[in-house]
């Protein structure tokens, strides 16, 4: 009997027509940069199944100590690589019914004892194999009840279900799947440039698009002294915790001091909100031209703040002269992104206290449907073209390597 080894299910790549292949090899390559981190591992693709392998021997030192197996780590990693719905731990053997019988009541000893009712299902993707699918259930359920006699069959309702697969080269055993992280391929869909804050939205809006299949790079607006390093450094972990679905992270750093400072001394202080957004957007549209990005990303649910009323998202989609703005969260409540956040760790991060740069000089009452022209007129008094050149020209880019940090 072989070793044990992970069952990867593609998702919608699956569906893909002459392009699949592609897609294919970009899920591949996601895959092994994200166990190599782990160990060495063999990853082979058939028939929209992934099979990964470990070619190692776990450390001895590492089990005494009770240390996670080289296999749970790996397992661990294969859940959060967008483009496969599920994952599961299997053992294969040759595909000849008696030895599919016997591996099924040994690999599966331990759960089948704790259980009190089961079921085998069966999937025979080899069609040259002489069984049909209930009679592989029906042979491999027998042989499970002279084993384990305590068992009653229960098609309905099962406290376990033994799985079957027959496929082209070998026939494989295991129990139910897991849900794993859905979507694209991370970077099959190109790039994108989150605007990435302190709070809980936008983490999630990034997670969101690199599960779309986009390579996601990150902007932070940072307003020394005003905001201090700590704020800095919660922004940067909350792109590795996105990085822990969504793979290597470019973190820009902007210094947006100057560009507030002068809004606050020049501009009516009832669209200093608006006009920083504006500002905001231009300067990450910039960044994100210049590293062939084809999108902009935002934590923007609509309503939700002053800025993001109808007419706020129109003032700031007006000065996206090039590039779409991507707001995933649109359509979603508080509650609806908390539970995502939750979900990807990001959360706890998110409600650490730090200082906002977008709430410095924020005026009590900001205007939340602004015009077109008033914000034009406002900045008119202002070097705006000056201004984004100056905050492009002092970002600093963090290179985050998932798993080499």
């Amino acid at each position: 009997m072989n070793d044990e080894l992970i069952l990867l299910k593609c998702g919608e790549i699956s569906l893909k027509g002459l392009n699949r292949r592609r897609f294919e090899s970009i899920l591949l390559s996601n895959l092994r940069h994200r166990l190599r981190r782990v160990g060495s591992f063999s990853c082979q693709i058939l028939q929209s199944t992934v099979t990964v392998s470990c070619l190692e021997q776990d450390p001895p030192e590492a089990l005494l100590l009770g240390a996670p197996s080289l296999m749970d780590r790996a397992y661990d990693e294969c859940l959060r690589v967008f483009g496969f719905v599920s994952a599961v731990r299997a053992r294969g053997c040759p595909k000849e019914l008696p030895l599919i019988c016997e591996l099924a009541a040994e690999y599966l000893r331990e759960p089948l004892s704790r259980a009190r009712t089961f079921k085998v299902e069966s999937k025979r993707a080899d069609k040259s194999f002489p069984y049909p699918s209930p009679q592989i259930s029906a042979e491999v359920g027998a042989f499970v009840l002279s084993r384990f006699p305590h068992l009653k069959v229960d098609v309905h309702n099962p406290d376990f279900t033994v799985h079957v697969e027959v496929r082209d080269h070998l026939a494989f055993v295991h129990g139910d799947a897991d849900p794993a992280a859905g979507g694209l391929p991370v970077s099959s869909s190109g790039r994108g440039t989150l605007m990435l804050s302190g709070g809980i939205d936008s983490p999630v809006a990034g997670y969101l698009m690199a599960r779309r299949g986009l390579r996601v790079d990150a902007v932070h607006f940072h307003s020394f002294p005003y905001t201090g390093e700590r704020a800095r450094q919660k922004v940067e972990e909350l792109a590795r915790l996105v990085g822990r679905y969504a793979g290597d992270v470019d973190f820009f750093v902007v210094p947006f001091t100057h560009v507030q400072e002068v809004l606050r001394d020049t501009c009516s202080p009832e669209y200093f909100t608006i006009l920083t957004r504006r500002f905001m957007v231009r300067i990450t549209e910039a960044i994100a031209l210049s590293r062939e990005s084809g999108c902009l990303i935002t934590g923007e649910s609509l309503g939700q703040v002053a800025s993001q009323t109808l007419e706020g998202l129109l003032a700031t989609n007006c000065v996206a002269q090039r590039l779409p703005i991507l707001r995933p969260l649109i359509g979603m409540d508080k509650e609806d992104i908390v539970a995502i956040s939750r979900k990807i760790g990001t959360f706890e991060t998110s409600i650490e206290p730090y200082e906002d740069c977008c709430a410095l000089f924020s005026p009590k009452h900001p205007k939340t449907k602004p015009k077109l022209p008033e914000l034009e007129r406002e900045e008119a008094k202002l070097d705006v073209e000056g201004l984004v050149r100056e905050a492009v020209e002092g970002t600093q880019l963090t290179l985050l390597r998932y798993g080499r940090d």
